[in-house]
This record gives C-alpha cells, sequence and structure tokens, in this order.
C-alpha cells in the first residue's frame, strides 16, 4: 500500500488590492457552491476576484462580483459568469459575521480561492474596515521604504 500523494493548496485567484484598500480584521475559510463548469473553469484559472465581496442574507452567506470565466470545453453547458454563490460557513462563523457586518463601516471581501488538499475549491474571506485615502498614502510608503531597505542590504552583501 502506497501512501496517498498530499498536494499543496494550489492558489486559483488572488485579490492582492484587498490588502490595499481595506484594514483586514479576521479571516475565514469558507467553500463554495458551484456549478461543474465553474469547478472546471477554476481549476483552469479562469477566475477574477478583484470586484468581489460578500453579503449576509438571512443566515446565509453569499459570494457578490467573482467572476468564472467560461471553461474552454463547455459546449452547451455554460454558467452565469458573475451569478451570486453561495458560501458555506459554521454556524458559528455565520452568527460571528452577522454580528460583525451590522457595525458601520465593516465589510467581507474576498481575499484569495484555492484548491485544498482533497481537491476542493475554497475561498479566503475577511472581516474588512474600508480605508481611507492618508492610510493608503502610508501603506504605500512603508511598502517603498522596505523595497529601499531590502535593495540596500542586498547591495551591500555583493
Amino acid at each position: 500500500m502506497s501512501p496517498r500523494k498530499e498536494r499543496a493548496e494550489e492558489i486559483v485567484a488572488d485579490n492582492r488590492k484587498a490588502g490595499y484598500d481595506y484594514h483586514l480584521l479576521e479571516q475565514f475559510e469558507a467553500g463554495l457552491v458551484l456549478t461543474g463548469t465553474e469547478v472546471k473553469s477554476a481549476r483552469e484559472g479562469r477566475v477574477n476576484l478583484r470586484e468581489s465581496y460578500c453579503r449576509m442574507e438571512g443566515a446565509e452567506a453569499f459570494l457578490l462580483g467573482a467572476h468564472f470565466g467560461q471553461y474552454s470545453h463547455s459546449g452547451y453547458a455554460v454558467h452565469d459568469p458573475v451569478r451570486k454563490r453561495k458560501l458555506l460557513l459554521n454556524r458559528s462563523e455565520l452568527n460571528k459575521l452577522i454580528g460583525k457586518t451590522t457595525e458601520k463601516g465593516l465589510t467581507i471581501v474576498a481575499l484569495r480561492m484555492y484548491l485544498n488538499a482533497k481537491g476542493r475549491v475554497k475561498v479566503m474571506i475577511a472581516l474588512a474596515k474600508g480605508k481611507k485615502t492618508y492610510d493608503k498614502r502610508e501603506t504605500m510608503k512603508r511598502r517603498e521604504a522596505d523595497r529601499e531597505t531590502r535593495a540596500a542590504v542586498k547591495s551591500r552583501r555583493v
């Protein structure tokens, strides 16, 4: 009996702009209810999370604005690229998100989508608070200073 190979998480889509636009407070891992062609297009990497966010409706969470491109070999079975998709979360996580999103200024954004070790499509969501313009400028200054510091250290080593 050979041991089963464990796969690392394979990132399908990444929303790097979320870290720039929001202060990320708390992160959650959620499953997605997808159709067959959506899963196949995700495996091909045809997913865009740039404008995606989550909304609580009743006691359920939904992912809105995520774009799943058409699967290359779909034939007649096509899906709506930007439809509303249900998120699969524990009841305690849902209750926490419902309580926090009723506070002013907090939203839920999608950070990245990936395939876990079992091949399931998962999405990492985060409870976030929007940044002001001066916060964004501060982030850019800090990033630039770190880049210059790394370059200076690298040049001294040579």
